[in-house]
């Protein structure tokens, strides 16, 4: 398995180590997606660790909410946004993915998953929902082509989160908080293991027959609350 990380931390070491201690050879590569120059060199060290690589999740995006992103002006965000989760994840898929079909004795047995936006579909009022609607839905929309593209030897579909409870989640206001786990019908804020567990699915040969789809990981999406019924 190979982890990547924009750069060294503690975060991606402990990573590393927790699955080393399931008996799983592991790896670390870092490189920064905002740079066009890396795309290429990371994708030839992944394929070349271990004799190519099976499962691809694009999972890399920026954190345009928190740190030194959040007071950028629209523009300057939505530029980084492109560039790391759109572009990146467009020319990394293309890369992997013609790697990939050189298997032809393993059709179907390839995948790559994206990572979308639950409400991307629907829309969000808002900087944050302009942003992540236009970027996170390009990602959407591409998966449907290159699914067509890498067929029959790859799989290609994207998983669309709803309200993730990361680390903006665990500060977010008691506004945000009441929005969350209203906009779920299962009234919880979504976990990283629920993603995780879609993402096992459609890399897994029980989904050897999907491709092409857009999974909404969001606990079923309230669009009309009851105060408004």
């Amino acid at each position: 398995m190979v982890l990547h990380g924009r750069e060294p931390s503690d975060r991606i070491a402990k990573v590393n180590d927790e699955i080393a201690a399931c008996g799983v050879k592991t790896t670390s590569l870092f490189a920064d997606f905002a740079d066009i120059e890396s795309w290429d060199e990371f994708v030839t060290a992944a394929w070349a660790w271990d004799d190519g690589v099976d499962i691809w999740v694009n999972n890399a995006g920026g954190d345009v909410l928190t740190g030194k992103w959040k007071d950028e002006s629209l523009e300057q965000k939505l530029d980084y946004l492109f560039q790391v989760d759109v572009k990146a994840t467009l020319m990394l898929s293309r890369s992997i993915g013609a790697m990939m079909t050189q298997r032809a004795n393993r059709p179907g047995r390839s995948s790559i998953i994206n990572i979308g936006w639950d409400q991307a579909a629907q829309g969000m009022a808002g900087e944050s929902g302009e942003l992540f609607a236009t970027t996170k839905g390009a990602i959407m929309a591409m998966t449907k082509s290159l699914a067509q593209s890498l067929a029959p030897q790859v799989r290609v579909n994207c998983i669309a989160p709803g309200w993730i409870k990361t680390q903006w989640g665990d500060e977010a206001s008691d506004d945000w908080q009441t929005r969350a786990m209203g906009d779920a019908l299962m009234a919880r804020w979504g976990q990283p293991e629920d993603v995780a567990a879609a993402a096992v699915f459609l890399s897994s040969d029980a989904a050897s027959f999907v491709s092409g789809q857009v999974l909404p990981v969001n606990g079923g999406f309230r669009f009309f609350k009851e105060n408004e019924q």
